[in-house]
């Protein structure tokens, strides 16, 4: 199952974003099974004509998110993401409530506070 990325220069966002894009897209949509092996940073940067610490800035923002994984010596990996983005947004809706608690929000004011920034990140509801 090959690794299927454009980047596009002339696009308003940074090649290693697009790059991280399309790789998370492709492992939490499937298409990208777990375990399934990546190329090196090298390899990937030749084949899509791009430094390697573009690639290697991916890789490293893709580790972080629990995307992909590097096992030392024998490569990086897809990861199960799903836990992880799980786990992630969790952690960070507590610290959410935490905050807007500090701040004196009360309930309603911090809903309508994610509310906002939800139309603003995703759109208007369908």
């Amino acid at each position: 199952m090959p690794l299927r990325i454009t980047v596009d220069p002339d696009a308003p966002t940074a090649p290693y974003e697009q790059l991280r894009a399309q790789i998370a897209e492709q492992a939490r949509g499937g298409a990208l099974p777990v375990g399934h092996r990546l190329p090196t940073v090298r390899a990937l940067a030749g084949e899509l004509g791009l430094a390697a610490n573009t690639v290697a800035k991916a890789y490293r923002a893709l580790e972080a998110d629990g995307v992909i994984e590097t096992r030392g010596r024998h490569g990086t990996f897809v990861a199960a993401a799903g836990d992880a983005a799980a786990r992630e947004a969790a952690a960070a809706a507590a610290e959410y409530v935490r905050r807007a608690r500090r701040l004196g929000l009360d309930r309603a004011a911090a809903l309508a506070a994610v509310e906002a920034a939800l139309r603003a990140g995703y759109g208007p509801e369908s």
